[in-house]
């Protein structure tokens, strides 16, 4: 494929599908505590094996009853947390991960004083020891861990470009190089925290690499 073409179809894809979760959810991230808190409280929702739209609609509903800190998250009731998430529809795991949101609240607050900047200045720019770290939050596997990197590059550049395997196949399926950093040459310096959302959706949905492709034929 062209590079104008490839060109072509990432500006489609960006207008078709660019949009972080994060901002899906509602959270308007800054390098801050809560938002940075609330990013990991959805990464966990959308690592699950449940639609990504009902991990976003639980994760707003958590939002909206309050729960937006870990002091927050870890003093509300279990029940409190089983009945947030269930209005977002995330019946299936609810009771586990009510659990493990209080657990991992409990975590956040221990560990890093409720600021997961401290995670990242411990860290020193080693995005492997990030990772490690993320993992030992209850219910955030390598999935969860990588939706976390994904969103949080907007602003914690150092990880970027972070394109996981779930953005990279994404990519293939729109005949898009698989090196991060010549994706992120095609976006023409759109965050690159966009790009892989976009990228991620494209993998999730069936019929949307068809709706990129009619998109970029017409530019």
């Amino acid at each position: 494929m062209a590079r104008t073409t490839r060109r072509a179809t990432v500006r489609a894809l960006l207008d078709l599908y660019g949009r972080t979760y994060a901002d899906e959810a509602g959270i308007r991230l800054t390098d801050t505590p809560q938002p940075l808190y609330r990013l990991l409280v959805l990464a966990g929702l959308l690592s699950a094996r449940i639609r990504a739209g009902v991990a976003v609609a639980a994760a707003r509903e958590l939002s909206a009853a309050g729960l937006r800190s870990p002091r927050a998250m870890a003093e509300a009731t279990w029940q409190q947390r089983v009945d947030a998430l269930g209005r977002g529809g995330y019946r299936r795991y609810d009771e586990r991960t009510a659990t493990q949101l209080g657990d991992g609240a409990e975590l956040v607050r221990t560990r890093y004083g409720g600021d997961l900047r401290r995670m990242r200045a411990r860290a020193g720019g080693d995005l492997g020891e990030v990772r490690r770290e993320l993992r030992e939050f209850p219910g955030l596997g390598p999935a969860g861990v990588d939706i976390f990197l994904r969103e949080a590059q907007a602003v914690w550049p150092e990880s970027a470009p972070y394109f996981d395997a779930k953005t990279l196949q994404g990519a293939a399926l729109l005949g898009l190089p698989d090196s991060p950093a010549r994706l992120a040459r095609l976006a023409d310096g759109t965050d690159p925290s966009v790009l892989a959302a976009a990228l991620v959706r494209v993998a999730l949905d069936k019929h949307a690499v068809a709706a990129v492709e009619e998109a970029a034929a017409g530019r």
